[in-house]
């Protein structure tokens, strides 16, 4: 009989958490491999990390990782809207644009998609935390510029915090980074949930 009953309590338990998590608000990250995890355990990227910081601050947030390898702002463009409408989150992290200055895609175009992504984001009362990239010096100084230039322009235009470099401090340093040369190691991984973090606690604070 105490069995029965200490085993329906921890139902009941759980459905309450399942269902409190169900309704808690959604931080939606919106990106490509970089936020994907690629290359190494999902659970020891940096998106998997911030996740753990938010339930080890009890803020109350879920996380949600829809990010993709690959993928480029045209691509995001493109399923902005069905995502928005699946979770509904109150804040998302947008961390696309490296694949199209990767592919040396034109940056008009990479440009009028983030802006597109954002002010759909915002029009579906979203927060957004923008998350900017840099070239590699081979790509030429006037395309790398130009590249860097639409993330700062983005945010000033839409009045919305930016990490201007998701890399910043350790992309001159190879040990950090796979074999590729373009992943950072699960060792660089914190490096990055810090900085992110870092603009996302404010944001978090009037999200409610």
């Amino acid at each position: 009989m105490f069995t029965r009953l200490l085993l329906m309590v921890c139902f009941l338990l759980w459905g309450a958490a399942a269902q409190a998590a169900q309704h808690a608000p959604v931080i939606l990250v919106f990106g490509d491999s970089l936020s994907a995890a690629y290359g190494i355990p999902a659970d020891r990227g940096w998106v998997s990390l911030l996740e753990q910081r938010i339930h080890q601050k009890k803020l109350g947030y879920q996380v949600v990782n829809v990010s993709i390898s690959g993928e480029t702002t045209s691509g995001g463009r493109y399923r902005i809207e069905q995502v928005l409408a699946e979770y509904r989150p109150a804040v998302v992290i947008l961390e696309l644009g490296a694949n199209d200055g990767l592919r040396g895609l034109p940056l008009d175009a990479t440009a009028s998609n983030l802006n597109a992504i954002i002010t759909t984001c915002r029009n579906r009362k979203a927060r957004v935390l923008l998350i900017g990239m840099r070239l590699p010096p081979n790509y030429g100084n006037a395309y790398a510029a130009k590249f860097q230039s639409i993330y700062q322009r983005a945010a000033q235009h839409h009045k919305i915090p930016l990490l201007p470099f998701l890399l910043e401090g350790f992309a001159d340093n190879p040990k950090l980074f796979q074999a590729d040369g373009l992943h950072p190691t699960t060792t660089a991984q914190p490096l990055i949930m810090e900085k992110v973090w870092k603009l996302l606690q404010p944001i978090l604070a009037t999200s409610r």
